[in-house]
């Protein structure tokens, strides 16, 4: 009985948010030629809109149930560090980008190199981390907390079949605008429950999390922890960076504010959230080590099993699914945004209709993710591992975008060697020799990338001017 109780309650709760999100998307006229309607939402988001599905399309269940299942507070350094990189956006990158009047991120770099490539290029390396990183981990995390919670005897493969055909749904027939509706829905639901789950785990504990080893409670991680403290330093800060201020999926929702001022107020608003999201994706987590030991990914759907009553417990399971599908549905989205605007409008047709193109992408992209979800089912700890692989397209990504900013007279063609140079580089310090932790790798792939760029443009494509530092651009 309880079990009905727990599944009915989901099914209204997520049925009330596609409902309210039909009514508020039904009557909007849109034009499929014009790419800024369909994946931008006209440009016509609130602050309010641009904040709350910033947060939900961050914090998905590949946070909630990875960093929990690290179950420790060392992992809060992800959220913590992340406000840098939202200030970072906010302050100086959002302005640039809507100087430049962009409809994805990689507009900028065809801008400031006058190449279709090198825009092409970044979209392309942006695809395949959304195709074979992001998009298989975010439904392997929700359909497992699924499975967790309400004890499923489905397999987390058709679990994740589902949440597939949802998101494609809400991706392909709504566009940017019904993503970010339902994302704020969903936000202030997530944020309230996930609250109430951190009180009633430490009520579970009577507040006392004595006993759990002093590594899993500290701030200041030693060489064998997944953050050594000295990686805060380097390679952390270049991480946040690349993920708030360059990639598609998180900045395309200021990108579509009303205005310069109204994105900012959105990503400030973020930054204040981001802040509390630590005591909702760890403060669970050692809670359940103290209850149930290291039992790594299932910690979080097991101890909201435990500790809900089946009311609560359906409509908290309704908001982690709207996470879910806010986070899979960005990813098409944005997937859908950068092939039709950076590569199919710029060398198939200029003309083509976006929301035909964009549907035919989407179903591309969630087959592939689908395909992958048994593969991450296998890693330990799925946070550590999206963590190390994005890095495979992040910093050469990011090198790219600060050469473009910080420096003038980069060629465009040893842009793009240095994209090569860079996906080799952090590739080889993944799966062939790894002499530092990889957030030191990625520093060192970074850093290594901008210097031969630099090189490339001054010494090989003697054509222009010697590369120099640009004045600040706003």
């Amino acid at each position: 009985m309880e079990q009905i109780v727990q599944l009915a309650i989901f099914f209204g709760l997520t049925a009330t948010v596609g409902l309210i999100t039909y009514l508020k998307c039904r009557n909007i006229k849109r034009d499929n030629s014009d790419s800024r309607d369909y994946f931008l939402a006209g440009g016509g988001l609130s602050w309010v809109v641009v904040a709350g599905s910033l947060m939900m399309t961050n914090i998905s269940a590949e946070q909630i149930v990875g960093m929990n299942g690290a179950q420790a507070l060392l992992v809060a350094w992800w959220e913590i560090a992340a406000a840098v990189g939202l200030i970072i956006l906010a302050k100086w990158l959002i302005p640039i980008y809507y100087k430049y009047n962009c409809t994805t991120t990689t507009e900028l770099l065809e801008r400031k190199y006058n190449d279709k490539g090198i825009r092409a290029m970044v979209s392309v390396l942006f695809m395949l981390g959304y195709a074979f990183i992001l998009l298989p981990v975010v439904l392997y995390t929700g359909s497992l907390f699924m499975k967790s919670m309400f004890g499923l005897q489905i397999s987390v493969t058709l679990l994740a079949i589902i949440f597939a055909v949802v998101g494609a749904v809400y991706a392909i027939f709504g566009g940017l605008r019904a993503i970010a509706i339902s994302d704020s829905l969903n936000g202030v639901g997530l944020i309230l429950m996930g609250i109430v789950v951190s009180f009633l785990a430490m009520n579970a504990v009577n507040w006392d999390l004595s006993g759990v080893p002093i590594e899993r409670i500290t701030l200041i991680g030693d060489d064998q922890s997944d953050i050594p403290w000295h990686t805060l330093l380097t390679g952390m800060i270049f991480i946040q960076i690349f993920y708030w201020g360059t990639n598609m999926v998180i900045t395309q929702r200021a990108l579509a504010a009303k205005s310069v001022r109204e994105a900012q107020k959105g990503l400030y608003a973020a930054v204040i959230m981001k802040l509390i999201v630590p005591i909702i994706v760890v403060l669970p987590g050692i809670v359940a080590f103290k209850l149930y030991g290291d039992v790594g990914d299932v910690a979080y759907g097991r101890l909201v099993g435990d500790i809900l009553p089946p009311w609560l417990s359906g409509a908290f399971a309704a908001v982690i699914a709207g996470a879910v599908l806010s986070s899979f549905n960005s990813c098409l989205n944005s997937a859908a945004a950068l092939y039709t605007c950076d590569i199919h409008q710029n060398y198939v047709n200029p003309d083509t209709d976006v929301r035909k193109i964009g549907t035919r992408v989407a179903l591309v992209f969630t087959l592939i993710s689908v395909g992958l979800v048994p593969i991450f089912a296998k890693s330990e700890s799925i946070i550590s591992l999206l963590q190390q692989l994005n890095g495979l397209y992040s910093m050469p990504v990011l090198a790219a975008f600060i050469c473009a900013l910080a420096f003038k007279n980069v060629h465009a063609n040893a842009i793009k060697l240095g994209l090569i140079f860079g996906v080799l580089t952090y590739a080889i310090f993944t799966f062939i020799w790894s002499p530092f932790h990889f957030i030191h790798m990625m520093a060192i792939t970074l850093a290594a990338t901008i210097m031969v760029t630099l090189l490339l443009s001054k010494f090989v494509f003697t054509d222009r001017k010697v590369p120099q530092l640009a004045a600040a651009e706003s």
